[in-house]
């Protein structure tokens, strides 16, 4: 696996709202955790954004406190 991949992704034009376009939520609004496992479930572009966005999720830095 190439090495920064998240950033490479990122970069390209249309990858930070194209799942808020797909799914009809406005820009600043979190995405419902069921509307991407339910997305996540199609085929294609929208399918491959949603599990994107469950694998970044996942990603997540603890906070130092925890």
């Amino acid at each position: 696996m190439a090495k920064k991949f998240i950033q490479k992704v990122m970069s390209k034009p249309g990858a930070k709202g194209g799942l808020h376009r797909s799914l009809g939520v406005p820009e600043g609004q979190k995405i419902p955790a069921s509307k991407v496992a339910a997305a996540a479930k199609k085929k294609g572009k929208v399918g491959k954004e949603a599990r994107l966005a469950q694998t970044f999720a996942k990603m997540r830095r603890k906070k130092k406190g925890d």
